[in-house]
């Protein structure tokens, strides 16, 4: 994204704030509809002449129409460059490559570094990154949230940055804000770990025969479930078809006193 309007461009539209998006720095953030419901969310990072966003690949042709349609009279220019980047993670130590476009993930320091161009580095495999994520209890994109339906609080916006609360207005801000202060959270994506065959995603999950979430994005024993937060309790263990999980919540994750499991 390109053009002297770019920053405020973006700054309406998305949930955190875009002028933290410095060379040297990610910013997480999310676009949503107006009724702030999920559509995407991204890393932005900045050259200095230009922000880019680090969205899923499936995504990226989607988000740049979605954005255009908002640009009227300004000065910006959206192009989808994901064939002239290779994207990388990079973390336990490893560090970006030289002349590379790169920032620390800023949801958590254990995320280590999100970086485009260059080659792949240190730890920094697909499927690895994928069994890290999931061991930290990151979402990631449409695998874990669903489009026009999840809410930002329930995959972990406010707890990982993902959302500025004194920026101003952007799209969807109202129903984001009213969830967070009238405390109107029901359910919340939690890690789980699964013994067993691992659920395909939307796989009920369901305590003492009551169903009470389903199944997300998994790997290798570790995976995360949209859960209803009064189905948590300490030593709950729950079933996702012939797979056992039980709910571990990380450190970061705040929830009602009353509703944390032992983790």
């Amino acid at each position: 994204m390109a053009g002297e309007d770019r920053i405020p461009f973006l700054q309406g539209l998305v949930s955190n704030d875009v002028t933290k998006a410095v060379p040297g720095t990610a910013i997480w953030a999310a676009l949503l509809t107006p009724q702030g419901k999920w559509l995407a969310d991204f890393f932005i990072l900045s050259d200095g002449e230009r922000l880019l966003l680090d969205v899923e690949r499936e995504q990226a042709a989607s988000l740049v129409q979605r954005l255009t349609r908002f640009r009227l009279r300004n000065r910006v220019a959206l192009r989808d460059v994901s064939a002239d980047f290779v994207v990388l993670a990079a973390w336990g130590g490893s560090l970006p490559p030289p002349r590379s476009i790169a920032g620390p993930d800023p949801r958590l320091p254990e995320a280590g570094w999100r970086i485009l161009g260059g080659t792949p580095v240190g730890d920094a495999d697909e499927a690895a990154w994928d069994l890290h994520r999931l061991s930290l209890g990151l979402t990631d994109g449409s695998r874990d949230l669903e489009p026009e339906k999840s809410v930002l609080l329930e995959g972990g916006f406010d707890e990982l940055g993902g959302v500025s609360w004194t920026k101003g207005c952007y799209m969807g801000q109202e129903l984001t804000a009213r969830t967070k202060y009238r405390g109107l959270l029901k359910r919340r994506i939690i890690p789980v770990s699964v013994e067993g065959g691992l659920p395909p995603p939307g796989t009920p999950v369901m305590r003492d025969g009551v169903e009470v979430g389903e199944m997300r994005s998994a790997r290798a024993g570790h995976g995360l479930a949209m859960l209803r937060l009064d189905a948590l309790a300490e030593g709950v263990v729950l079933s996702a078809g012939g797979a056992v999980l039980t709910p571990r919540v990380p450190g970061w994750m705040h929830l009602p006193a009353e509703k944390t499991p032992a983790g």
